[in-house]
């Protein structure tokens, strides 16, 4: 009898606990599903489960939002495994070196990564009250992280909208007001940014945090809660193809294993649902792939909702409530769960195997160029637990070289950036740095090319051969030589090259100090030294009424870590005297955005984020409702974000552009937002006219979708001309990188024309059809009109999209202040 009193004992205080545990509708006064839950009352929910059931619920704030809301993760266990808890990370984490006796699965469930998806906030309450009463058994082996909202910001955006909106009681007509959000959506972040496309850039605070607890974790399983329009069915793995050649065979099929278990939940209760389809695994910077090339099985579930809100119509006349949905996302969430359990030893037989040598092509990629653009680049590896070292000899190495697309060889000196493919997360680095990820399907999701060393703009080697490294810190002069002279009253001018976006951020620190500064627009020499286009020039006259120039320009050369050399003379060795006119003075300028109606909201959030996080320059919002209102007299710039400009640029707002562009400001136009301003009555830009072959070929319905792949750029590198005379091209070469994103074309203009693809239009990397590579050769990518007394800047391409494309920045910048 002794042998069976304690396991009856075990069973009887587990389920006394367990009912003493209050349901999400129990603590929140209403029922799960009848109304949506604002973030500070999920907070409460789980403060609450953590303080009730202690030995088995532990939560950690992670961080916090832009909006300060907290970022939180749960760790849900049995008490004995939640005793052991650091053990268990610790001996997991020994996986990754082949040294693990590790015997629990590690589970992250991610909830509610766009806020407007706002289901997955409530079905996280609902799993993570199952797993500590009526399915604690599943916790016996198995360690469950629960992140209840990756995207607090968004989801509390829509969910007071929503709140503000909706009918009493409420309505299920799709048209109603509160199934149709506005300009601003509960979609992205604060910045407007898509977190769910964030995972490896890690520009913005949540994922940069989150981030962090992810890498002391590397979970075997990792699922990402979204939904997706209210008329389809549920989506759940296996992925759609392309999936990327790194992915296991074991990835593949657990996925399949995870699927069959979902469908025979699904089956008993009569719900649609599909998979294979739509949703691969390619694009890394997802929340199914990044996991996945660190060893997961990462995966995406979508639940049929957006727009939903409490209920809604479907086109077939079934009404799809908060209540379905919920239930859908918690009977995936717990298969996952429940599969895990079950696969406990084959799981950490498989995560340890993923992390073994695999042996790629490439052994290291080694990169040299501007420290600023290395140094960029290595706080990124940082973030990602990606190991690197410097080279310790001066060599030429072989290998295939980014910037001539074939083979060929870089020199590299003490102190060349080498990242090796012999790391942990040796997948990891083959997915960023790789010359041309391989596609085995051209019908992708999203972008199809990404490698870093043309995203930073670096001269870059990938290699078979092994590098001598050494290991930790490298340091560097920014322009490869000492300061030249101590910043003081004696010194005539300070000069500083103009490289990077950190210079830009020097400059803009500068400006709102009210220090004046110069620019060079011819290089010259001066004490024995080269400067290029673009040099800053801080004169000590030009400053004499500033009360404190001398210790002001020191502080903000210790904050920006630039170097100056000073110089007594603005008598040149060749070139221009600094008094010449062409030694202009940079503008203070006053910068405006349109924002509303015509703008997309992600391509305004990559604007703003880099006025804010990265250039921190003072920047006006100018809301489309009332811009045809404002004196656009009292800015300098105006930016006009990609987005749809037909209805909104019409004749009388050409006009009001027109005439204030003439009178001397600069409007610089983005994307889509070219096509608003160009035409019979606007700006002389053009569309490249297309020489359309008459195709009688009859495509089948089943083959017209590859057919018109054939027009299409899915994100693809492209080499550009740059005319870097130009100010708009001031700091970089003759070559340019572009990330293009469409087959949008426009000609060349007369004058002004920066950056353009040439003839033989064959991307560097990604995939872009053959119509779409003919459609685009001999066009522009960025330029500069002169119109009257101001200028017209036009970016076809978007330098910042999504803030990783480091190397366009400087473009931006150069638009802002170069441009005059």
């Amino acid at each position: 009898m002794k042998h069976f009193l304690l396991p009856i004992v075990f069973l009887f205080t587990n389920l006394a606990t367990s009912q003493d545990i209050k349901s999400p509708s129990e603590f929140l006064g209403y029922e799960l599903g009848s109304q949506f839950t604002r973030h500070h009352e999920v907070v409460d929910y789980y403060e609450y489960l953590a303080k009730k059931a202690p030995e088995r619920v532990q939560l950690v704030e992670y961080g916090k939002t832009n909006e300060r809301r907290p970022l939180l993760l749960a760790y849900v266990s049995s008490a004995t495994n939640m005793k052991n808890l650091e053990t268990i990370r610790e001996e997991h984490l020994k996986s990754t070196t082949g040294e693990s006796n590790a015997s629990k699965a590690i589970v992250w469930l991610s909830y509610n990564v766009h806020g407007n998806e706002s289901v997955s906030t409530e079905a996280s309450m609902k799993t993570i009250y199952e797993l500590l009463t009526n399915k604690s058994n599943y916790l016996e082996n198995t360690v469950v992280i629960i992140d209840p909202c990756i995207n607090p910001d968004g989801r509390d955006r829509y969910v007071n909208w929503y709140n503000q909106y909706k009918n009493t009681p409420n309505n299920v007509d799709p048209y109603s007001k509160e199934h149709v959000e506005g300009w601003w959506n509960g979609r992205s972040n604060h910045y407007m940014f898509d977190l769910n496309r964030d995972w490896a850039w890690l520009t913005q605070v949540e994922s940069q945090q989150r981030l962090i607890m992810y890498n002391k974790w590397l979970p075997h399983v990792h699922v990402d809660f979204h939904e997706q329009g209210v008329n389809s069915p549920y989506y759940f793995a296996p992925a759609a193809e392309p999936f990327h050649e790194v992915i296991t065979d074991f990835q593949r099929d657990f996925q399949v294993t995870i699927g069959k278990n979902h469908a025979k939940y699904f089956d008993a209760n009569g719900w649609f649902y599909f998979t294979k389809e739509v949703f691969d695994l390619f694009y890394p910077s997802y929340g199914d792939t990044y996991p996945t090339y660190n060893g997961a099985i990462g995966m995406t579930y979508e639940q049929a909702g957006i727009g939903a809100g409490l209920g809604i119509k479907t086109n077939i006349g079934d009404t799809l409530t908060l209540k379905d949905r919920i239930a859908h996302h918690y009977t995936t969430g717990m298969s996952t769960v429940e599969v895990s359990a079950n696969n406990v030893d084959k799981l950490n037989k498989e995560f340890q195997k993923f992390y073994e040598n695999k042996n790629y092509k490439y052994k290291n990629y080694v990169l040299g160029g501007n420290m600023d653009k290395i140094n960029s680049l290595t706080q990124l590896l940082d973030k990602h637990k990606i190991e690197y070292g410097w080279s310790s000899t001066t060599q030429t190495i072989k290998g295939f070289n980014y910037k001539k697309g074939e083979t060929g060889s870089l020199k590299t000196f003490p102190g060349s950036l080498v990242v090796s493919a012999n790391q942990p997360k040796s997948t990891l680095v083959k997915v960023l740095f790789e010359p041309d990820a391989k596609l085995s399907d051209s019908l992708t999701y999203d972008i199809t090319a990404w490698s870093l060393p043309y995203a930073y703009g670096l001269d870059a080697v990938a290699s078979e051969s092994t590098i001598p490294t050494q290991n930790g810190d490298v340091q560097h002069d920014y322009a490869g030589a000492p300061t030249l002279g101590e910043i003081n009253e004696d010194n005539y001018a300070y000069i500083m090259p103009w490289h990077t976006m950190k210079d830009a951020a020097f400059l803009a620190d500068l400006l709102q100090k009210n220090i004046r500064v110069r620019f060079a627009q011819k290089p010259f020499s001066l004490d024995g030294r080269q400067y290029k286009h673009g040099t800053l020039i801080i004169t000590k006259s030009d400053n004499k009424n500033h009360k404190d120039f001398i210790g002001t320009l020191k502080k903000l050369k210790e904050k920006h870590g630039r170097s100056l050399n000073a110089t007594k003379t603005g008598f040149v060795d060749s070139g221009k005297d600094f008094g010449s006119s062409y030694v202009q003075m940079v503008p203070n300028i006053k910068v405006a955005m349109l924002s509303g109606g015509p703008t997309s909201t992600l391509r305004f959030g990559e604007i703003w984020h880099f006025f804010e996080q990265q250039l921190h320059y003072p920047l006006s919002v100018l809301d489309a409702d009332y811009i045809k209102r404002v004196d656009l007299d009292t800015y300098d710039v105006l930016i006009l974000p990609g987005g749809r400009y037909t209805s909104f640029m019409d004749e009388n707002t050409l006009k009001k552009l027109k005439d204030w562009v003439s009178n001397g400001g600069k409007l610089i136009a983005i994307g889509g937002s070219i096509s608003g301003i160009s035409g019979e009555k606007g700006f002389s830009i053009k569309k490249k006219k297309e020489d359309k072959e008459k195709d009688s070929t009859l495509y089948s319905h089943e083959n017209i979708q590859r057919e018109r792949i054939k027009d299409a750029i899915t994100g693809a590198i492209f080499k550009t001309k740059v005319d870097n005379t130009h100010p708009m091209a001031y700091g970089y070469g003759n070559s340019y990188y572009t990330l293009k994103l469409g087959n949008t074309a426009y000609d060349f203009l007369k004058a002004g024309t920066v950056a353009h693809i040439e003839e033989n239009t064959i991307p560097v990397s990604g995939f872009a059809g053959s119509k779409a590579q003919k459609k685009i050769e001999n066009t522009l990518v960025f330029g500069v009109e002169n119109h009257g007394r101001g200028h017209v800047v036009y970016m076809v391409d978007n330098p910042l999209f999504r803030g990783f494309w480091e190397n366009g920045k400087l473009f931006f910048a150069n638009a802002l202040f170069m441009v005059n």
